[in-house]
């Protein structure tokens, strides 16, 4: 599949993507009749840009401001290395600014993909293609311009919607809530013609939108739907994940390693729609930024990596299930080379360059007096935060690029069935389904088992809460669950902090990007900004 994926990358026309900022440019069509695309082979190699653009942002800038606004992960400088001007610090205490790096590539990433999603609509819609496959490849198109506008939604709340090209005029905000609605009637309006996912098609479909996919990311707008738009939808959430449960090709993997593994693919079961990457599709650094460097020659790679990302002490102390084995992809204390099974080799102990000192990973980020999120930068200093090997460490990363092989997944089973949990917990009716009446602890405790991990008696919001911190760590969801249980706010101070969490609840949405403001009048910032 990634082969497949990397052919339509080659074959794809390079379009430049506009972004919001650039809509008052006008947009000449490249194509003419002896270029203009005619056979499926043809619209499939343009389909790839929207999944190449997807690819490009989704690993590293997007999965930062959802994550390291939290207590998930964060970047703590090391003597003043990794500060980056402090965008890092900016994002962990909640005091972004306007011209936030990341506020600014990602709200261009999404609307380029969007403008280019509204580009393959109009040249489908002008193909000479069968009636079939015509609505077919809009209902793809469509499907990824509503995941690329959730995103938009999620993040900056009050956007354009902007379903035309060329855009024959600057586009003003709509209301998060109008936003909602177009996203709603989207997916509504195509599922139907979206494939549904089986044994003989599940490598054609994978990173593909499928109805499944579609079900799943309405399920998560309904779960979320009081925060974006005031009024809870619990039941309807309830509704969109049994119509995935239903479907017995979804299942949880016996193996929760096989999820993240470098090698995963559509071979994962419990997979709804998941961002391929490798060597040749870049975008995935999980372990450049995530891994603990000294650990690469014992882990059978050949490269340089970062000191910098780490989890908070609060959120790994979330890690406290006795035989859990999601416990054991966080890198603490002394660390030893991985067996075949990568389970630690105690034989094998992996010691700090040039000496006889065994390497300690220890939790606590205890920052130097007087230093803004500064954690110094000895060789102690490099071993404070725990580290995630959630993603495998890839052994074919190089060193000019430092990629990881593994494909994200976006949504899976497993989140289905949590939130389904959530949404009972918040009031919806328990549903069976395949004569399974489904609780939220028959469902929570489907995931303890899965993870070998002792199975609840009880379970309630602020247990759940823990229970998704477990299952879903880097999975880049930790700021819209705490958004929707209103602790995106709660603040845990790191030793000898000289800074403090900005509590504004317009935090809970990013600014609109400067320059988009000044390119676009019609724009207005959202609250707070």
């Amino acid at each position: 599949m990634k082969k497949f994926i990397i052919l339509i990358n080659i074959l794809a026309v390079l379009f430049v993507l506009e972004s919001c900022s650039k809509l008052d440019v006008d947009v000449e069509s490249q194509y003419v009749k002896d270029n203009f695309p005619y056979t499926s082979s043809d619209y499939a190699a343009l389909f790839g840009t929207m999944y190449s653009n997807l690819s490009s942002q989704y690993g590293v800038p997007y999965w930062r401001m959802q994550e390291l606004s939290t207590d998930a992960a964060i970047i703590p400088a090391r003597d003043g290395n990794f500060d980056d001007g402090g965008q890092y610090r900016q994002l962990h205490y909640h005091t972004w600014t306007i011209d936030h790096p990341n506020v600014r590539d990602i709200w261009q990433w999404g609307f380029g993909g969007i403008n280019n999603c509204n580009r393959l609509i109009n040249l489908t819609n002008e193909s000479s293609v069968s009636d079939a496959s015509k609505a077919s490849s809009l209902a793809e198109v469509k499907a990824m311009r509503a995941l690329y506008y959730y995103f938009m939604m999620d993040l900056y709340g009050n956007v354009p919607i902007i379903d035309t090209f060329p855009v024959s005029s600057l586009p003003g905000n709509q209301t998060r809530e109008k936003v909602f609605e177009f996203i709603e009637k989207e997916l509504l309006s195509v599922v139907a013609q979206l494939p549904v996912k089986d044994n003989n098609n599940r490598i054609l479909v994978y990173g593909r939108p499928t109805q499944a996919m579609a079900y799943a990311l309405l399920e998560k707008m309904y779960l979320n739907a009081e925060v974006y738009t005031g009024k809870p939808r619990y039941t309807d959430a309830v509704a969109m994940a049994d119509n995935i449960l239903k479907n017995s090709n979804y299942s949880l993997d016996a193996k929760y390693s096989d999820i993240f593994d470098v090698n995963n693919g559509p071979q994962i079961n419990e997979t709804i729609f998941a961002i391929p990457y490798d060597q040749q599709i870049p975008g995935n650094q999980m372990t450049r930024f995530g891994f603990y460097p000294a650990l690469a020659p014992a882990y059978g790679i050949n490269v340089g990596f970062s000191i910098a990302m780490s989890t908070t002490p609060d959120y790994y102390n979330r890690f406290n299930l006795a035989n859990d084995i999601r416990n054991s992809f966080w890198l603490i204390g002394k660390q030893y080379a991985p067996d075949a099974n990568r389970k630690p080799d105690l034989t094998k102990p992996v010691f700090v360059a040039g000496t006889t000192t065994q390497i300690e990973i220890t939790p606590d980020l205890i920052l130097k007096p007087g230093k803004p999120m500064d954690l110094g930068n000895t060789v102690a200093d490099q071993a404070k935060g725990v580290r995630s090997v959630k993603y495998w460490p890839d052994v074919n990363a190089i060193q000019a690029t430092r990629l990881n092989g593994n494909d994200m997944p976006v949504l899976r089973l497993a989140d289905v069935m949590l939130m389904k949990a959530e949404a009972i917990l918040r009031g919806a009716t328990a549903t069976t389904v395949n004569g399974e009446l489904q609780t939220p602890l028959i469902l929570v405790n489907k995931i303890r088992s899965r993870a070998g991990a002792t199975s609840a008696a009880t379970i309630d919001l602020n247990s759940l809460l823990d229970e998704r911190a477990r299952e879903f760590s880097w999975e880049a969801w930790r700021r819209n669950d705490l958004i929707r249980f209103g602790q995106f706010e709660k603040e845990y101070p790191l030793p000898n902090d000289v800074l403090f969490m900005n509590k504004d609840l317009t935090r809970r949405i990013y600014p609109i990007p400067a320059n988009e403001l000044r390119l676009n009048a019609n724009l207005k910032q959202n609250p707070g900004y």
